[in-house]
């Protein structure tokens, strides 16, 4: 099996465990919204009326109407439990009880404001472990949740509104929900809503729609909102890729290949404007063979991976003994629609002549679309590995000469015991060797500067560069090839 075919067994596992967990746990369902207001727990009571009509076993947990009539109304008819109380510095306060959920065992509890912090004293200290614990008894739950209480989102959100987020629930809980389900509201009927008062009190509502709730901040919630449940939306499309094995071009999903050539720029950025116009996501994929990078090598890589980043692509560092087959695992496993790579140069014919990198890719991609894109002369940087400034071609140069001076001496010592054509192959050895450290245009230099010595210091007659034996000829052409 090739490694481009084989299945990436970390994503596997985590498929597999996931799968354990959702049969042997309840399933959590998040009604989930931009901020306050929206509509979440109004939605989650309409869905659990709805359940308990059906005969299920449902019962509220914990419900915040903040003196809302239409929540409170909902909450009429739906059984609730009693909350615990909690006794802190003299005061009581009111949380949801836990075990009385788990001693009732209903089919489903819901639990309002997953991100809520319990009282001190609790069991745990925050809610949202109590639901985890509610789960794996395996009782179902309903909850609600806001983007700005998503550790992922926290501090972007509090540079947006200038407000610091205190309450947060980890990014792997969202994992856990079975049903992720966004309630949008735009923000103009949000900001009628609140100065209707049905978000807040009166008096709090006018510094909520200075602050908070500005249209210019609910406008980039919103956002946030609605691309996390994407995100979400196309993780589920690539688990069910996996499953199935065929990749699913249900959105374009673009993938750039980052390597560290200064060329790799134009590339990244020529995706960005493709993935932009497509309203596609995209991925750059860097790949570590154990060949490694140089210093300078991973100074430019360094600065690739910090332009994807900043021009908003999915970052991916991966490992493999192969580029072309790990690339195209990466894909399949991200259900990638087209890879984006650099169009070979139409003068290298000889390239195109030895390397079978185009062939591979028609012949391997295949439910995938290879894009080939022409970067212009004013950005040909080439990708030549151990090779990238004016100060290290000339170390690959003169490390080239001090090859050919070593093997000129060692065959001036050998040369009475075993003639001058044998000692030709130790020049050819030494081109070899060279072909494995240095760069290709070094390399081509040490095999002139070899054939030249070779030729001048030991061929018959000797210190001319007139060849008389065709077999001579024939060990020149072989120091080039």
């Amino acid at each position: 099996m090739k490694e481009s075919d084989r299945p990436d067994p970390d994503v596997l596992l985590a498929a597999i465990t996931r799968q354990e967990k959702s049969e042997r746990n309840g399933r959590l369902k998040i009604f989930f919204g931009m901020c306050p207001g929206v509509g979440k727990t109004y939605a989650m009571l309409t869905a659990a009326k709805e359940r308990l009509k059906q005969g299920d076993d449902i019962v509220v947990g914990y419900v915040e109407s903040h003196g809302r009539l239409e929540t409170m109304s909902l909450v009429d008819g739906l059984p609730v439990l009693d909350r615990a109380k909690v006794h802190y510095k003299g005061t009581i306060l009111e949380e949801m009880d836990l075990d009385a959920i788990l001693a009732r065992r209903p089919s489903i509890v819901v639990v309002d404001e997953l991100a809520h912090t319990n009282a001190p004293g609790s069991r745990h200290a925050k809610r949202y472990q109590d639901v985890i614990e509610i789960l794996e008894s395996g009782i179902d739950v309903f909850t609600t949740l806001n983007v700005q209480h998503v550790e992922s989102r926290k501090d972007t959100i509090s540079q947006i509104t200038g407000i610091e987020i205190r309450e947060t629930v980890p990014d792997s809980l969202l994992d856990l929900s079975s049903d992720l389900t966004v309630i949008d509201l735009t923000p103009e009927k949000l900001r009628e809503r609140l100065a209707e008062g049905k978000v807040y009190a009166a008096g709090r509502a006018q510094a909520a729609s200075d602050h908070f709730f500005k249209e210019s901040n609910l406008i980039a919630l919103r956002e946030m909102a609605l691309r996390l449940v994407a995100e979400r939306v196309e993780r589920d499309l690539r688990q069910a890729r996996l499953q199935s094995g065929t990749p699913w071009k249900a959105a374009d999903r673009l993938m750039v290949p980052v390597i560290p050539s200064p060329s790799a720029e134009k590339l990244i950025r020529w995706t960005r404007r493709t993935a932009s116009s497509l309203e596609a996501s995209w991925i750059a994929v860097t790949v570590e063979t154990p060949r490694g990078f140089s210093e300078e090598e991973q100074r430019h890589l360094t600065k690739n991976l910090a332009l994807a980043r900043s021009l908003g692509a999915e970052v991916i560092m991966t490992q493999g003994v192969s580029t072309r087959d790990t690339l195209m695992r990466v894909a399949r496993e991200q259900n990638v629609s087209q890879i984006i790579l650099k169009k070979p140069s139409p003068h290298r014919l000889w390239k195109r002549l030895f390397s079978p990198a185009l062939s591979w890719w028609l012949s391997n991609s295949g439910d995938v679309d290879i894009q080939f894109v022409e970067i212009k002369k004013g950005s040909r940087e080439q990708f030549t590995p151990g090779i990238h400034s004016y100060q290290e071609s000339l170390l690959q140069y003169g490390k080239a000469l001090a090859v050919a001076a070593a093997v000129t001496l060692l065959c001036t010592a050998l040369e009475p015991e075993i003639g001058y054509q044998a000692v030709s192959l130790l020049y050819l050895l030494g081109v070899l060797f060279a072909a494995l450290r240095l760069s290709r245009f070094a390399t081509i230099f040490l095999a002139f500067v070899s054939a030249a010595t070779w030729d001048f210091l030991f061929t018959v007659p000797k210190y001319t560069f007139y060849i008389s034996k065709p077999e001579d000829v024939l060990m020149l052409v072989l120091l080039f090839t």
